[in-house]
């Protein structure tokens, strides 16, 4: 019972962190007249995360093909030129031989 309970508090720990990072990403992005819902944007860590994507270079090579359209991708200079995603689905055309 011990480790469910130090496991919840370490979740909630990093919850809190998550939240004061998306906090401080919001108001460098206001302060800077950009509004941006950072719910619909993420890293593309977090996005190959939440699709199941297995490396990021990957999703990288989309924003390369243009797969992944350029309205889609924000650089965050300030931020180590951290790229940010919208974090929707994007299809891949196969190709049939």
């Amino acid at each position: 019972m011990e480790e469910s309970a130090d496991v919840s508090k370490k979740v909630e720990a990093m919850l809190a962190e998550g939240r004061v990072a998306i906090d401080d990403a919001r108001s460098y992005l206001i302060s800077r007249g950009e509004v941006v819902d950072l719910s619909e944007w993420v890293t593309i860590k977090e996005y190959c995360k939440r699709f199941n994507i297995k490396n990021i270079e990957t999703v990288l090579n989309w924003i390369n093909r243009g797969i992944v359209p350029k309205e889609n991708v924000v650089i965050v200079e300030e931020f180590n030129n951290t790229k940010l995603i919208k974090a929707i689905p994007y299809q891949v055309a196969a190709h049939v031989s």
